[in-house]
């Protein structure tokens, strides 16, 4: 009787080998199922940045709203007769460096 049971607990844990530990096993699955959930995350962040950058493009592309707001930000650029104020905090360096506007010659009246 001894062993039988002997037997049939050999046979039973030669069964849940594979199920545990094998090719297709549960601990398989479970690693499998966290790499899908990553790469899903991933393409999730990779959409919403394909569709900042299409809406960017088609902003660029459409109106000169977007031109001017990078040329402000980017390359410091001021409209003609506009004013640049610069408020600087204390606490806080500052890597701008501002860029005096051309004299404005003085309009002659026509004859």
């Amino acid at each position: 009787m001894r062993l039988i049971i002997l037997c049939l607990t050999v046979l039973v844990i030669l069964i849940q080998y594979p199920l545990w530990l094998g090719k297709g096993g549960w601990l398989r699955v479970w690693d499998l199922d966290h790499q899908v959930q990553e790469a899903q995350k991933k393409n999730d962040e990779l959409r919403a940045r394909n569709a900042m950058l299409a809406s960017e493009v088609q902003d660029l592309k459409e109106g000169t709203g977007a031109v001017e707001e990078r040329a402000r930000y980017e390359l410091g650029m001021i409209k003609q007769n506009e004013v640049f104020v610069q408020i600087i905090d204390p606490n806080k360096r500052s890597t701008f460096v501002a860029i005096p506007p051309p004299p404005v010659e003085p309009q002659k009246k026509p004859n």
